[in-house]
C-alpha cells in the first residue's frame, strides 16, 4: 500500500512539472507577442507621425527619441527612408505624367494655351476624335525633394468628351458666368479643332429666349449652331432621338456597333458629332421629359452624340464626368471616382471668341461653296438612272451634300405642304428637272394637275410662243380649280393603267414592277408620277365626285406602289380635307413628306421642323413625318426665267422625236372645234354623230350624240346662256356636215332669237360653202314649214337636220291652228317622235326646263333622247334623266351632257369656243 501511494505522488508530481513547463512556455510566447505588438504599434505610429509631421519632425517625436537606439528602430528608420524617398520621387514626377498624358490625349485646340489656336480654322480630318479636352489645372505639394518647402506642383486637367462621357456641371451662387465661360471653353476647343461642319452645336437654355452663349452667334448663320425654343425640350430631344436612330440603324447594317467603330475602320467621317448643351436652371422637368432625355443619353455616344447637362436635376446612367463648381474660380470634379479640385481656365477674351466663331462660320460658307444651283441637281449625262427599283434624285443641298428624294416601294407616295409664297411650286419645279434629267421617258410619265387658279405647269406642254415641251410628260393639267370632274378623269386613268399592269403581272406570275419588267423587257412600263397640286380643291364638295375620288384614291395610294404608280399630292393647307377625316389610307402611305416654311399638319404632330426652317428650304422626310427623318434642304432657284426651260429646251431636243405630245387641259380656255381630234378625224359615215363639247378626260375627246333612227335621237340644249347654247348647236351642225355627203342632208335652220340671227346665218354660209343643202326658215315661215316636214315625213328620201333656235319662242304661233287641223306645235310633236326612224333630227335651243315640257307635252319626254343644260339646276333635270337625283350647279364655261343611250349619269362637258361671224371659210 506504500509502495502504491508513492508511485502515486511522484506521478502527480510529474503532471505538475510539465504543466508548470507548458505554462512558463505559454508566458514567454505571450511576453513575446506583446513586444512584438508593442514594436508594430510604435512602427506604425512612426510611419503616421512621419507621414504626417515628415521625418524631421518624426525624429524629435519623445517617442521615437527614447527607442531610437533600440535594434528594432533601426529597421524601421531604414526602410522609412527608403519609401520617402520613392514616394517623394514619384510625388514629382505626377504632374509631368499627367501633362504628358495630356499633351498625348488632347492635342492642338484641345489642351493646348488659346494662344497657339483661338482665331485659327481646325483641320482634323474628324475621323477619330481627341480623347480630353482641358478645363483647367490642379495643383499637389512639391514636398521636401529639395524644392522651397510649401511649393506647389501643377499639372493639366481635361475631360473626355466626344465619343467617351457626357458632362454634367452643377454650379454653385452666383457661378452662372463662371459655367458659361467653362462651357464657352469646351465649344470652342472642338469647334477649332475640326474643319468646319464637322461638329454641330446645339443650344437649348430653359430660361433664356436669346443670348445663350452669345460670342457663337455667328455661327447660327450655318449648320453648326442651333439655339432651340425653351418651351420646346421636346423638340430638341426628338431630334436627338431621331438621329440616334437614324445612325444606330445604318451603322448596324454596316455590322458597327457605334459611329465611332465605323469611323475607325472605313477610315472616313460618316456623320458630324454633335453636342447638346442644356441649361436646366435647376428647374424639375416633367416626368416625359427626364424618361426621354435619360433615353437619349444612353444610346447618344454611340451615335456620337455628348451632352452637357448645366444644373438638369437628373442622373444619367452610363458615362458621365461630374463637374461641381465651388466658387467662381474653383470646382470639383470626379478623376476616376475620386474627388479633385480644379482651378479652371480664365473666361477667353469675348471678342476673340466672336472673331473665332465668325472665321469658323465663314469657313464652313466657303466650303460649301455657297447657294447651290438649278444646274447643281442635275447629272453630268442626261437620262442614264433606270426605274426598274425606284427614283431617286435630289432636290437640294445640305451643308453642301446633295439631299435627295427617294420614290419607290419604301416611299411610294409624297405629301407637299406649305403656305403661298413658301416656294412649294419652286421644289415642285427642282424635283421634276432633276428627275427628268436623269431618266428617259421610256423610264418615268408624268401627270400634273394643278387646281389653283394658275397655270404653273402651263410651260411644260407646246405653247404659241415656245414650241417645245416636256417629253416626259403625257398630261398637263391648268385651271382646273373649277373643273373637279378632271382630277376625277385622272384618277380614273389611274386606276385603269393599274388594272392594266395588275393583269400584266398576273399573266408573268410577278407581283411588282422590277420583276414585270425582268419579266418582260419589251414592254413599255414605266414609272408614273401623277403630280396634283392643290389636291385638297378634288373633295371640295360633299358630293358623288367627292365620293368617287375619295375612294379612287385610296385605291392607287394602297395598291400603286408595286405596280410603280406614284401620287405627288401638294397644297397650301392639308388642314381641311374634311373627305379625309376618319380615312387616313391616303396619308398613311404618304411616307415622303416635305413641309416648307411654316408648314402646317405636314409633318407628325409633334414634329415642329417646318417652323423653323429658313426660306428657300425645306424639310424631307422619308418616315411619315416623323422628327428623326428630318432632313433640311436648301432649294436652288429653279423657277426663275429661263432656268427650267432650258433643261426642257434640252430634253426637247434630245426626246421630241420619239415622245408624244403632252395633252394640255387649259380650264380657263374654251376648245376650239376645229383643233380637236374628234373634229378632225370624222369622216362620212352611216350613223354620224353630232359632236356637242369637249368630254373633260386625261385623252383628248369631245362628246356627241349619235343620231340613229331608233326613238328620241333628237338633242336639247336648255338654259339661257346664249353663247354656250349657240356653240353647242354650231359644233352639231358643223360635226354633222362633215360625216354627210354634199347633197345627202339638208340642213333646215330656224332662229327664233333676234340675237343669234347673225351667228346663225354665218352657219348657214358654212354650211353652203360646204356644198350641203341649207335652208333658213324665217320665224313667221316655222309653223308651215313644220308642217310640211311632217306631212313629207315617210316620203323623203334624204336625212334633214332642223336646228332650231329658242324654241320656246315660236310656242305662241305653233300653238295655234285652223279649224280641222293639227296645229304647228302638234306636228313638231310628230317630228320628234316620229322624225328619228324617217332620217329626221331634231336640234333644239329652249331656254327653260319647263317649256321643254310644255313642247313635248305630258308623255313626250322620251322624244328628247340627249341633252345638254347650262345654267338650269339639276333638281329640274331629274325627268329627263330617268328620274333619278342630278347634281348640278350651273358655272361659267360649262355643260351637262346626258345621252339616255349611253349613259347611266350625267357628265359635264366644255362647250366648243364659239367663234365670231365671218371667220370660218
Amino acid at each position: 500500500m506504500g509502495r502504491k501511494a508513492g508511485e502515486q505522488r511522484a506521478r502527480v508530481i510529474s503532471a505538475l512539472d510539465q504543466l508548470r513547463k507548458q505554462i512558463g512556455l505559454a508566458l514567454g510566447a505571450a511576453t513575446n507577442a506583446r513586444k512584438s505588438a508593442e514594436n508594430q504599434l510604435a512602427k506604425l505610429e512612426l510611419e503616421q507621425s512621419i507621414v504626417q509631421a515628415g521625418i524631421e519632425q518624426a525624429a524629435a517625436d519623445p517617442r521615437v527619441v527614447e527607442r531610437a537606439n533600440e535594434p528594432e528602430m533601426a529597421g524601421v528608420f531604414a526602410w522609412l527612408d527608403t519609401v520617402r524617398k520613392q514616394f517623394y520621387g514619384e510625388w514629382s514626377d505626377g504632374p509631368n505624367r499627367l501633362r504628358e498624358l495630356v499633351a498625348a490625349s488632347a492635342p492642338g485646340a484641345a489642351g493646348k494655351p488659346p494662344g497657339e489656336w483661338l482665331g485659327r480654322v481646325g483641320t482634323h480630318s474628324g475621323v477619330i476624335a481627341p480623347e480630353l479636352w482641358r478645363i483647367g489645372s490642379a495643383v499637389v505639394d512639391g514636398g521636401d525633394t529639395g524644392r522651397t518647402p510649401g511649393t506647389e506642383l501643377t499639372f493639366d486637367v481635361a475631360v473626355p468628351l466626344l465619343d467617351e462621357s457626357h458632362l454634367s456641371i452643377t454650379s454653385a451662387p452666383k457661378t452662372r458666368p463662371s459655367i458659361d465661360a467653362l462651357v464657352e471653353n469646351l465649344l470652342i476647343r472642338v469647334l477649332s479643332t475640326f474643319e468646319p461642319g464637322a461638329v454641330r452645336v446645339h443650344l437649348w437654355d430653359v430660361g433664356q429666349l436669346t443670348a445663350v452663349l452669345p460670342n457663337f452667334y455667328a455661327l447660327s448663320r450655318t449648320s453648326a449652331l442651333t439655339v432651340h425654343d425653351p418651351t420646346r425640350l421636346v423638340d430638341l430631344l426628338d431630334e436627338l432621338a431621331g438621329h440616334i436612330r437614324r445612325i444606330h440603324a445604318h451603322t448596324m447594317q454596316a455590322g458597327y456597333t457605334s459611329l465611332q467603330a465605323a469611323r475607325r475602320d472605313t477610315g472616313r467621317r460618316i456623320e458630324p458629332w454633335r453636342i447638346a448643351v442644356l441649361y436646366g436652371n435647376g428647374e424639375e422637368l416633367q416626368p416625359e421629359q427626364l424618361r426621354e432625355l435619360k433615353r437619349v443619353a444612353s444610346g447618344a455616344l454611340a451615335a456620337g452624340i455628348s451632352l452637357i447637362l448645366v444644373d438638369v436635376p437628373t442622373a444619367l446612367g452610363g458615362a458621365v464626368e461630374s463637374i461641381s463648381l465651388l466658387d467662381e474660380r474653383h470646382a470639383i470634379t470626379s478623376m476616376t471616382g475620386s474627388d479633385l479640385v480644379v482651378r479652371l481656365d480664365r473666361p477667353l477674351p469675348a471678342g476673340q471668341v466672336g472673331t473665332a466663331a465668325s472665321r469658323i462660320a465663314e469657313a464652313l460658307i466657303a466650303k460649301q461653296g455657297g447657294p447651290r444651283s438649278f444646274a447643281d441637281l442635275l447629272p453630268t449625262e442626261l437620262g442614264k438612272d433606270r426605274s426598274a427599283r425606284e427614283l431617286r434624285a435630289p432636290v437640294g443641298f445640305y451643308e453642301g451634300e446633295p439631299v435627295e428624294v427617294v420614290i419607290g416601294d419604301a416611299s411610294p407616295h409624297a405629301l407637299i405642304g406649305g403656305p403661298s409664297g413658301s416656294g412649294k411650286t419652286n421644289f415642285l419645279y427642282a424635283l421634276l428637272g432633276s428627275l427628268c434629267a436623269r431618266y428617259s421617258p421610256e423610264e418615268f410619265a408624268l401627270y400634273l394637275l394643278d387646281f389653283k387658279e394658275g397655270v404653273s405647269f402651263a410651260g411644260l406642254a407646246p405653247g404659241r410662243k415656245d414650241e417645245s415641251w416636256l417629253p416626259h410628260a403625257r398630261l398637263v393639267g391648268v385651271n382646273v380649280n373649277t373643273d373637279r370632274e378632271f382630277g376625277l378623269a385622272l384618277l380614273r386613268f389611274l386606276a385603269d393603267e393599274l388594272r392594266r399592269r395588275s393583269a400584266a403581272a398576273k399573266d408573268h406570275e410577278v407581283t411588282h414592277l422590277a420583276e414585270l419588267r425582268e419579266q418582260d423587257p419589251d414592254g413599255h412600263w414605266p414609272r408614273i408620277v401623277a403630280v396634283i397640286d392643290e389636291f385638297q380643291y378634288l373633295f371640295a364638295g360633299r358630293d358623288t365626285v367627292t365620293a368617287l375620288a375619295t375612294s379612287l384614291l385610296e385605291d392607287i395610294a394602297r395598291r400603286g406602289r408595286s405596280q410603280g404608280i406614284h401620287l405627288v399630292l401638294a397644297s397650301q393647307d392639308v388642314a381641311g380635307i374634311e373627305a379625309f377625316w376618319g380615312k387616313p389610307a391616303v396619308f398613311e402611305q404618304c411616307t415622303l413628306r416635305i413641309a416648307m416654311p411654316k408648314a402646317r399638319r405636314v409633318l407628325s404632330e409633334t414634329n415642329q421642323a417646318a417652323v423653323s426652317a429658313p426660306k428657300w428650304h425645306a424639310v424631307v422626310n422619308h418616315d411619315s413625318g416623323v422628327a428623326h427623318g428630318n432632313q433640311l434642304a436648301h432649294i436652288p432657284d429653279a423657277s426663275a426665267k429661263g432656268v427650267f426651260p432650258g433643261l426642257q429646251q434640252r430634253l426637247w431636243e434630245r426626246y421630241a422625236a420619239s415622245s408624244q405630245r403632252p395633252r394640255l387641259f387649259d380650264g380657263a380656255h374654251a376648245p376650239v372645234l376645229e383643233e380637236s381630234r374628234a373634229f378632225t378625224e370624222l369622216e362620212y359615215v352611216s350613223r354620224p354623230k353630232a359632236l356637242l363639247g369637249q368630254s373633260i378626260e386625261v385623252t383628248e375627246s369631245a362628246r356627241g350624240v349619235e343620231l340613229s333612227g331608233a326613238p328620241g335621237r333628237n338633242v336639247a340644249v336648255l338654259g339661257t346662256t346664249q353663247k354656250e347654247a349657240l356653240s353647242i348647236l354650231n359644233s352639231a351642225v358643223r360635226s354633222l356636215a362633215r360625216q354627210y355627203q354634199p347633197g345627202e342632208a339638208v340642213f333646215v335652220l330656224s332662229c327664233l332669237v333676234e340675237t343669234c340671227t347673225e351667228a346663225v346665218s354665218g352657219l348657214c354660209d358654212w354650211l353652203a360653202g360646204a356644198g350641203h343643202k341649207v335652208e333658213l326658215v324665217a320665224p313667221a315661215d316655222l309653223s308651215g314649214r313644220v308642217h310640211a316636214l311632217a306631212d313629207d315625213l315617210s316620203d323623203v328620201d334624204i336625212k334633214r337636220i332642223v336646228t332650231l333656235y329658242g324654241v320656246d319662242a315660236a310656242l305662241p304661233a305653233l300653238e295655234q291652228k285652223s279649224p280641222g287641223q293639227a296645229s304647228g306645235l302638234d306636228q313638231l310633236r310628230v317630228l320628234l317622235k316620229q322624225g328619228p326612224a324617217n332620217g329626221l333630227h331634231v336640234l333644239g335651243w329652249w331656254r327653260g326646263v319647263s317649256r321643254l315640257k310644255d313642247t313635248l307635252g305630258f308623255t313626250g319626254t322620251d322624244d328628247i333622247g340627249a341633252w345638254a343644260a347650262l345654267d338650269v339646276q339639276g333638281s329640274e333635270l331629274s325627268p329627263f334623266c330617268a328620274g333619278q337625283v342630278v347634281h348640278w350647279a350651273p358655272r361659267p364655261g360649262r355643260a351637262l351632257f346626258f345621252d339616255r343611250s349611253t349613259h347611266s349619269a350625267p357628265e359635264v362637258i366644255i362647250p366648243f369656243h364659239q367663234p365670231d361671224p365671218g371667220d370660218e371659210e
